[in-house]
């Protein structure tokens, strides 16, 4: 693995641990030599993330919405920095440049980035890991939404259990790295086709 798609919020949270655990990849990715591809933001943990990969001797890639410059302040310091025109390019070019993809804690934007890999990957589109960095527990709801997803017959199991999901920051690196994708060529309700 060369390069990791880090989906993270564009603020800190409520709780200290959210930026520490940022801190934390951000400086194993550089002394992995894994390049960071992120949202191209400088605050929240976006900026925690790459100001970490960056003060270790890491690179990072951002891809940031020309609309977003503004809001999401572009990090400066960055080893490459793409502005794209949309949220769909964003998305679309982070895909290409990752080799694995993480969610931090992040709020609908992170939801959303995560969960279009997951789709993508369920679709064929793409064949590239994805984990949660369960940080807290904060990703425990969604997790347990994924369940029920599977309990009630809107998503496979072998989906569901492909995810990897680790508290642990080197445990999480070590699957993504040794992760198969699960290449499926059916989604669809079988019972129907």
């Amino acid at each position: 693995m060369q390069s990791l798609a880090v989906f993270c919020g564009a603020s800190t949270g409520n709780n200290g641990v959210y930026a520490e655990a940022a801190q934390a990849l951000g400086r194993l990715l550089a002394q992995e030599k894994i390049t960071l591809v992120f949202g191209g933001g400088k605050v929240g943990l976006m900026g925690v993330i790459a100001d970490s990969v960056l003060a270790a001797g890491g690179s990072a890639i951002g891809v940031i919405p020309q609309g977003l410059l503004a809001r999401e302040v572009a990090h400066a310091n960055l080893t490459q920095l793409h502005v794209v025109n949309t949220m769909h390019e964003r998305k679309a070019l982070m895909a290409s440049l990752a080799d694995a993809f993480v969610a931090l804690p992040g709020g609908l934007g992170t939801f959303d980035e995560i969960c279009e890999i997951i789709t993508w990957n369920q679709l064929g589109i793409l064949s590239k890991p994805c984990a949660f960095l369960n940080v807290n527990n904060y990703f425990n709801p969604l997790l347990q939404m994924f369940d029920t997803c599977v309990t009630e017959g809107f998503l496979r199991k072998e989906r569901r259990d492909s995810l990897i999901v680790e508290t642990d920051i080197q445990a999480l690196l070590s699957k993504l790295k040794e992760n198969q994708p699960l290449i499926t060529d059916k989604w669809t309700d079988l019972k129907k086709v």
